[in-house]
């Protein structure tokens, strides 16, 4: 009976062993996490990054090394925005003037003062996603 359960403790622990911690998993998804940052697809990037904090939350050192990242794909998404952003505030107010009707003009310059603080607002993001980064 004893040697039994010797031998069921020793083939449980032998299983546990042959495992692969939770680092070596959490610096295979960190490998992955780059090759999407390196592939220029940012939004993926950082959705694996979310996954990876909630799953991995005692691999200190890949977390780090994902901040990173996660701060680096915060701030190339935000400077596309920002090039999309400004392309439609400068359509707006090209067309501003060549406008007869009243209302519409009155509408187009109520999108560009949206787009205005839209771009304000995303420039304010970089400044502060910069920020972050040189603190580290």
């Amino acid at each position: 009976m004893k040697s039994k359960i010797i031998f069921y403790l020793l083939g449980g622990l032998f299983l546990l062993s042959c495992q692969t911690s939770d680092d070596q998993q959490a610096r295979a998804k960190l490998r992955q996490i780059e090759q999407l940052y390196a592939s220029g697809k940012y939004q993926p990037a950082l959705d694996s990054i979310l996954k990876l904090r909630a799953e991995y939350p005692k691999a200190i050192e890949v977390r780090k090394k994902a901040l990173r990242i996660w701060q680096e794909a915060s701030l190339k998404l935000t400077q596309l925005d920002i090039g999309k952003t400004d392309s439609l505030l400068q359509a707006t107010i090209a067309s501003i003037p060549h406008e007869a009707d009243r209302y519409r003009r009155n509408m187009l310059g109520v999108k560009r003062d949206s787009l205005q603080a839209r771009y304000e607002a995303l420039c304010g993001t970089v400044r502060v996603i910069r920020f972050k980064m040189r603190e580290k």
